[in-house]
């Protein structure tokens, strides 16, 4: 093989590897039971798979009665993350709070209040494992991990910074934004 031939082909080869971050086809979307107790009149608003490195991390359902593309942190909704593989949950935490700094600024106050809140609210994970946030504007957010409550932040605050990760204009992942949001109103 020529070594341009070659170098061709690794690079292909490298290509198909280094899928960086990305989406595979949006995962089902049934409504949990915490979700139907929490909010009756919730609907499926949207779903996406993430991906990095071609390996499959998570599952995200959004869930609400109705929501505003605009304005994600006016009406009531939840956010499930069914996990792919297992995560310890320091790192689900810290993850966290760097894709939060994305939103806005955060003092560094807040962030070491809302570091400890998360390791708190988290625990490690298997794949198969949810986490359902649950944002009560005015109010904070509510975790359920596989259905049983786990914890609550009352900081609305923390609470659109959190689910900014994901529907903020801000996120680093856009195109899972959109499938989320495609249900929602403009």
């Amino acid at each position: 093989m020529t070594s341009n031939r070659l170098w061709f082909v690794l690079s292909l080869c490298i290509a198909s590897l280094v899928h960086l971050p990305g989406h595979a086809e949006a995962p089902s979307i049934a409504v949990a039971a915490e979700v139907k107790a929490e909010l009756p009149e919730a609907r499926p608003v949207g779903a996406s798979r993430m991906r990095f490195l071609g390996m499959d991390i998570y599952d995200a359902r959004l869930f609400a009665p109705a929501l505003k593309r605009g304005d994600y942190t006016a009406t009531p909704f939840a956010l499930e993350v069914q996990y792919l593989r297992g995560f310890e949950s320091a790192s689900i935490a810290e993850r966290s709070l760097k894709e939060m700094r994305r939103v806005g600024t955060i003092s560094s106050e807040k962030e070491k209040s809302w570091l400890d809140a998360m390791r708190n609210a988290f625990p490690d994970v298997k794949s198969g494992d949810r986490i359902t946030g649950f944002h009560k504007p005015g109010v904070g957010t509510r975790f359920f991990v596989n259905g049983l409550a786990r914890a609550s932040i009352d900081d609305p605050e923390f609470s659109r910074f959190f689910f900014g990760i994901w529907l903020s204009p801000h996120t680093s992942e856009p195109k899972m934004r959109t499938e989320l949001l495609a249900g929602a109103s403009d």
